[in-house]
């Protein structure tokens, strides 16, 4: 069974409790093997995170042609290390997604 099979409710509910924050510098390797999403603060991550691991294009095509989500630019990579920023993230693979923690 993929996570696109699963119950929607079950499926955020384990999204939600593999959501955690962590420091970006963990997260490096993601961003150099440009697995590392960028979420936008004014979305909630567990959302992404769904509509990414039931492959809605439609709903995740829609936040990237608004600049809502992204590829982590080299820019936020290099500005998150310097400040050393934690950020929540989840891992909905390959993919990792990331938020700036508030």
């Amino acid at each position: 069974m993929t996570d696109s099979d699963q119950d929607p409710e079950l499926l955020r509910a384990k999204i939600d409790q593999e959501t955690a924050q962590i420091p970006w510098s963990s997260l490096q390797r993601f961003f150099a093997q440009g697995t590392a999403i960028w979420v936008d603060q004014g979305l909630d991550l567990v959302d992404v995170a769904l509509a990414v691991a039931e492959d809605s294009a439609e709903r995740v095509g829609f936040w990237m042609s608004e600049g809502s989500v992204s590829k982590v630019s080299d820019t936020q990579a290099r500005d998150w290390i310097q400040n050393d920023a934690v950020v929540w993230a989840v891992v909905v693979r390959p993919w990792v997604l990331v938020q700036e923690s508030e």
